[in-house]
Order: C-alpha cells, then structure tokens, then sequence
C-alpha cells in the first residue's frame, strides 16, 4: 500500500513498484494485468516510467525493449489506464 496523504511520510506508488520490482515483473511474466486510475499529469507519467524502468532493471533488457514490452502490454490490453 502506498500513501501520499494519510502520513507524515509520504509514500507513492512508483516507490512501492520499484521496491517490490522482482515481483511486479514476474507477475507481468505471468500474464498479470496492470491498471491505474488516477491524475494524468504526474501520478500516471510517475508510474508509467516506474514500470518501464521495473521491467528494464528485471529483464536486463535497454530501456528501447523495456518501452516495446511496455507497448505490447498495452496493445494486449493487459495495461491499462484510466487517467484524468
């Protein structure tokens, strides 16, 4: 869980995505779904990179392949976001 409002310390989902990477990614492996909800502006650009950089680190892949999984995800509807 990550909270940014109820705390003194605030703690965003990016962070928790690159703290649990190994996992993030073998859940993607495993045909995993990935939703987010929420501001577009920052919280979604924030995650977005967070998840092309989890895939990146995880898979030894460049960032170029981490963004073309990334992309594939999307196009397999596996990624999805719904942003305001």
């Amino acid at each position: 869980m990550a909270f940014s409002r109820d705390t003194d310390e605030k703690v965003y989902v990016q962070h928790r995505m690159l703290e649990n990477s190994r996992e993030l990614y073998a859940w993607l492996q495993e045909g995993a779904y990935f939703y987010v909800c929420g501001e577009a502006q920052r919280m979604a650009t924030d995650v977005h990179e967070a998840l092309v950089s989890v895939v990146a680190q995880e898979s030894g892949q460049t960032r170029e392949q981490a963004i073309d999984y990334v992309k594939t995800l999307q196009a397999d509807k596996r990624y999805q976001r719904d942003i305001y």
